[in-house]
């Protein structure tokens, strides 16, 4: 494919990497920056797009898979700011606080990263199955299979730790 004919057809492709990116989940700038990466993509390979059938389609699996590639590399947020304080909390029990979210935070840091990033979509970004299962392109009943797991592998360390 010539220079002038990739110009012609790369707003399309364009538009289409950013439709699916923001369809999966993507921000407005991450799916910006996905999108960029699929028309470099295409760029480079602009000697061979004429073997596809729909370059479009092409455009769209790049973003899908590009964005879960960025969702992969995320770094998993830390719990520090969410530490609640009532008023009349003594320096004791900050401190109290403070391990326990230092404790859980730790357990967290130490699920298996699939587990760590599915009960981070559920119970921070409150995401359905359905809607996580999509962003990952894995099963409804796999989500739900990891999630039983992560939780029950925290529940089991609470119980180590309380003695119960």
């Amino acid at each position: 494919m010539d220079r002038s004919a990739f110009e012609r057809m790369a707003r399309t492709w364009r538009e289409k990497a950013l439709s699916v990116s923001r369809h999966y989940g993507a921000g407005r700038e991450e799916a910006e920056d996905i999108a960029q990466d699929v028309m470099l993509r295409l760029w480079q390979m602009h000697d061979e797009l004429e073997r596809y059938d729909s370059v479009e389609a092409l455009a769209a699996l790049m973003a899908r898979h590009l964005l879960r590639n960025h969702q992969r590399r995320r770094q998993p947020e830390t719990l520090d700011e969410a530490i609640v304080v009532g008023i009349s909390t003594s320096p004791h029990d900050m401190l109290e606080i403070k391990e326990d979210d230092e404790w859980l935070t730790a357990r967290l840091q130490q699920l298996p990263t699939t587990q760590r990033t599915l009960l981070y979509m559920r119970q921070v970004e409150r995401r359905s199955h359905e809607e996580i299962a999509h962003l990952l392109g894995i099963e409804i009943t796999s989500v739900s299979t990891l999630l039983a797991r992560a939780r029950r592998t925290l529940l089991e360390e609470i119980k180590r730790r309380n003695k119960i």
